[in-house]
């Protein structure tokens, strides 16, 4: 009868919720590298604790947020001609902004669109935006909420990351494509040496190109196509995706990978929403550029963000005749009524960088999480079991 009298006590106790309680979860507790993974996966994903294949525990701490009357703060208008040929032409940020081609509405929602107002001869380019984040990042976690991306005959949109040194430093292109497809194209490009392993696992399909799977991601080689993934869904891009409510797309880049997720708004992962990312919660990725045949840290560094509007060009140009839109690209690029659809709507970017949970520390990490918690060492945390442990022996 004694040995249970403790833990009575304690479930007799009422705790007002305005308290900071312990959950004794491991919720805020720095974690040992020899930890083992806990098989409680709402554990885990309350935590919002990731593990690297060797088993060490890290956390995607938030770096950067890109969003609402800011946004534009920390950016760049490229103004040079068009490096994928495009009919466009790029301004900088005074004529975006007095020509409603970029502003932030009065809900936060930043809006990036091309001109779809100007009539144009024949062979005239047509304006849009292109902006590069003035940071730059070697791995991360990159998260971005979007309602709308671009889509339409002729229009060629891309969200995508490239290095300083292109292509010794890579490139990646989260959301690309063209004219009104269904589905987003994800690619990566690299200096030789880079091969997309078709052994792992994702959902997406890889081109075939003579009957075999085009997983060289050397930008010299066919044509600077890289090593592309198909998503699977047509959900991913064009005016389903729109018809979705739009949703977001998560880049995970570290030595290990880059893994490239999409969910579509009702599928969006709970941790996300709560600012606690746990991409080994999420399900296969719809593209994986594994380790195991390409040297990420080497091909892959200093990246700035880039978001753009482009119209036809070496590849929406070159599909055109094959795409069913009407005319040709050049004479859809004469009507500003075409255009309507080329319009990034973004809620955020958000942008995330691993901390490993050490045990030589002698700090704690402490997790936002929904809930009454307490930031425990690890001294005052087996401390309280053994003091209850003690109780139930006695």
């Amino acid at each position: 009868m004694l040995n249970i009298l403790p833990f009575c006590l304690l479930l007799s106790i009422t705790f007002d919720d305005s308290l900071a309680l312990p959950d004794f979860g491991l919720h805020n507790l720095e974690l040992p590298k020899n930890f083992k993974r806990s098989n409680d996966v709402s554990n885990t994903a309350a935590t919002g604790i990731n593990y690297n294949p060797d088993g060490t525990p890290f956390l995607w701490l938030p770096q950067d947020e890109y969003a609402g009357k800011t946004f534009f703060d920390r950016w760049q208008f490229f103004t040079g001609p068009d490096p994928t040929s495009g009919t466009v032409d790029y301004v900088d940020n005074v004529t975006a902004f007095a020509n409603g081609f970029a502003f932030v509405q009065d809900d936060g929602t930043v809006v990036m669109k091309a001109d779809d107002t100007t009539s144009l001869p024949m062979g005239v380019n047509r304006q849009s935006v292109r902006i590069t984040s003035n940071a730059q990042y070697t791995t991360g976690l990159f998260i971005l909420d979007i309602t709308r991306a671009p889509w339409g005959c002729a229009v060629w949109p891309a969200f995508w990351t490239v290095g300083t040194d292109w292509p010794n430093h890579g490139e990646v292109d989260v959301l690309e494509g063209v004219h009104d497809n269904q589905f987003n194209q994800i690619a990566f490009h690299t200096t030789s040496g880079c091969i997309l392993d078709a052994n792992a696992s994702f959902t997406g399909t890889i081109p075939v190109q003579n009957g075999q799977n085009v997983t060289n991601c050397d930008a010299n080689v066919n044509s600077n196509s890289g090593c592309d993934t198909v998503e699977w869904s047509r959900s991913s891009y064009g005016p389903f995706f729109e018809a979705q409510g739009g949703g977001i797309l998560a880049m995970k880049w570290d030595e290990n990978d880059i893994s490239i997720w999409s969910f579509y708004r009702a599928a969006i992962p709970t941790d996300v929403i709560a600012g606690t990312p746990n991409p080994s919660l999420w399900g296969l990725p719809s593209a994986r550029l594994m380790n195991t045949m390409c040297d990420i840290p080497k091909f892959f560094a200093n990246h700035s963000i880039v978001f753009d509007i482009t119209f036809c060009g070496q590849w929406a140009g070159n599909s055109y005749a094959t795409s069913g839109c009407p005319g040709t690209c050049p004479e859809r690029l004469m009507d500003p009524a075409n255009f309507v659809n080329a319009t990034w709507n973004i809620n955020s970017l958000k942008v995330y960088q691993k901390q490993l949970l050490s045990s030589n520390s002698t700090t704690t990490t402490s997790v936002a999480i929904p809930g009454p918690t307490l930031t425990l060492s690890k001294t005052g945390i087996f401390l309280s079991f053994a003091i209850a442990l003690l109780f139930s022996l006695w």
